[in-house]
This record gives C-alpha cells, structure tokens and sequence, in this order.
C-alpha cells in the first residue's frame, strides 16, 4: 500500500474501507473491559470489521502474571510471534491497523507491542469500532481463517525499562518520569484496582485519556504537540500506568508529537507497589 508511510501512527475509519479488499492488510480487534474481561471478545463475536482477527489483552497482549511484574507484563516474544503468524502478518509487507472502542486503551497496546518487535507499517483506527458504525461501514460475524505469516522479530529492548530501570533514572537530570493514569489515581485518592495508592516519586501526570476526545478520536496533532511542550526537549521520557496498558497511548501521542524517545516502563505502579 504505497499510501501508508511507514510512519502513520492512525489511519481514519475512511482509509481503512478502502483499504479492505487490499491483501496485506490485517485488522485487529482489541476490544476490552477490565472489569469484565470475556466481554471484548463477546463483542466481537457478535459483530466485527470484515476479515479482523481478535487479540485478548489477557491472552494475548499480555504475558502471565507473577508475584512482580505487574498485572499485564508484556507477553513472551516467541509466543506473540506465533500469535502473529497466524494472523498473516508478515514483518516486512503487512499493514496491521487495530482498533477498540475505549478510546485506543487497548489499539494502542497492541500498536505499541507491533512495533517493539520491529513491525513499523502498524497504526492505531481513529475513533474505532463506534466511528465505524457511525460511518455506516459495514460488520460481519464471519471469523476469518488462520493464515501463516513470516513475522520475524527485531526487538528494540531499548524501548523498555523496568523497575531498577526506573529506580537508578527516576532523579537524573534530563529524565521525565511520566504517570498516565487518572489525576485522582496519580494523586492516591483512590485506587480501584491496585492494592497501594499513590503515585512513583518525581512523576508527572498526563492522563492518557486527554490523547483523545469523549468520542475516541486523536485530538488535533497540533493539540497533541502542544500538549508535550514541557518534555519536547528532555533526554529521556518514561511512561507508565497503572499495568502498562494504557501508558501506550501517551507513547502514541509522543510519537504524533514527533518525540519518538519515549520508554515504556512495562510493569508500572501495579509492580512498583508490589515490593
């Protein structure tokens, strides 16, 4: 697809339809609820763009979980290359674009991860699965068959820190540390799903909700530029959240924003506050 650059982080509703007939395209749906994890893939049983596949942020966006680690580690390499595969993306001619319905909080895990293990022609769908129907595109509950892709990874290990990580860097010149969750979480005044409340030492709170508008669509990209001007010059930026799920939507902004020097602390406050 000579129209998709390799740096298009998000694709409209529009250009995914006319893509849909095009054979290296590969559609994934990342349809999620925390609180009620069986219902993404519910949803896309009963009705999906034509010809995507399902990844489950559980099952497949997201490792076991241990004693640390937090509570959406990133999944096995070797395991998610299989997964990959399966789908038919193939690491150097397929266009993988993803797409939920909760404001990119789970697309962007699964465009974060693509692109870790080297997949760059990968973009978020802007405004999602309610954007499409808004369109009048069409659904299907057809499941598409399992293919087999060559997907070779090329992993950026660079891209990733962890908690030692965070720990010797969190108080360094030049280095922002970056809590992507909800003011009042970062603030500790409630904390519905980890055990502690509170925030790591030295963050600062950009909630990854303000990436986007109550409809699920990217807000303008000079919103998004302006919206890092604080950090735009630092040495290095660290995101988190409270799993490392949602933290990937602030790292679809920074590269929006033109500032692609972002980390993905994987664990985040879910294994920070489990020592």
């Amino acid at each position: 697809m000579r129209d998709f650059p390799p740096s298009q982080a998000a694709v409209s509703v529009d250009w995914v339809y006319q893509h849909l007939e095009q054979p290296h395209l590969v559609l994934v749906d990342c349809r999620f609820d925390l609180m009620h994890p069986e219902l993404g893939r519910q949803q896309y049983t009963a009705g999906h763009l034509p010809g995507a596949y399902y990844l489950d942020l559980n099952q497949d966006l997201s490792g076991p979980v241990q004693l640390h680690g937090g509570r959406h580690p990133l999944p096995d390499e070797n395991t998610f290359t299989a997964t990959l595969c399966a789908l038919g993306i193939d690491s150097m001619t397929s266009v993988v674009v993803a797409y939920d319905d909760s404001r990119l909080g789970f697309a962007a895990r699964c465009w974060w991860l693509l692109r870790y293990l080297g997949c760059d022609r990968v973009a978020v769908m802007d405004g999602g699965f309610a954007a499409w129907q808004a369109a009048g595109y069409p659904i299907t509950t057809t499941l598409p068959e399992k293919k087999n892709g060559q997907f070779v990874p090329s992993i950026h290990t660079e891209w990733v820190i962890d908690r030692a990580g965070v720990k010797a860097r969190q108080n360094q010149p030049g280095v922002i540390l970056i809590d992507s969750r909800e003011p009042e979480r970062y603030r500790g005044e409630r904390e519905p799903i980890d055990p502690i409340a509170g925030h790591i030492p030295g963050a600062i709170n950009y909630p990854w909700q303000e990436v986007t508008d109550s409809s699920g669509h990217l807000r303008p990209l000079a919103e998004q530029k302006q919206r890092w001007s604080r950090v735009q010059t630092a040495k290095e930026i660290i995101v988190y959240c409270g799993s490392g799920v949602t933290a990937c939507v602030n790292l679809l902004s920074l590269e929006l924003a033109g500032i692609p020097n972002g980390r993905l602390y994987a664990g985040s406050w879910s294994d920070w506050c489990s020592y």
